[in-house]
C-alpha cells in the first residue's frame, strides 16, 4: 500500500474511531488518548494498539470490540485490536 493511500486509510480509521466513546470519560477513545497506534499491512490488515485509563477496566472488551468494529466500516478486510500498558495512559495522553 502507497505511503499516501496507507496515510489517508489511517485518517479515515481516526475518524470512525472518534465514535467510540469511552463510557467512564464520556469522550471519544481518539481525543482521550486510548488510541496508541494504527499499523495497516499490505493485505488490509489493520493493527490498532490501545490501552485503557486504569489496568483491569471492566469496560476493556467492550471498547476493544467496538474499535474492530468502526474501523472494518473503513473497509479493511481485518482488524487486530492490541491492548497494551506500556505507556501507561496519563491524562496529558488527552487531546484538548
Amino acid at each position: 500500500m502507497a505511503d499516501l493511500q496507507r496515510m489517508g486509510r489511517e485518517a479515515e480509521i481516526v475518524h470512525a474511531l472518534r465514535g467510540v466513546i469511552d463510557p467512564e470519560i464520556g469522550l471519544n477513545v481518539v481525543d482521550v488518548g486510548l488510541i496508541y497506534s494504527i499499523d495497516l499491512n499490505a493485505d488490509g490488515l489493520a493493527i490498532i494498539r490501545m490501552t485503557t485509563t486504569t489496568r483491569g477496566c471492566p469496560a476493556a472488551g467492550v471498547l476493544q470490540e467496538a474499535i474492530r468494529l468502526r474501523a472494518l466500516e473503513t473497509g479493511v478486510t481485518d482488524v487486530r485490536v492490541e491492548l497494551t500498558y506500556d505507556p501507561p495512559w496519563s491524562p496529558d495522553r488527552m487531546k484538548g
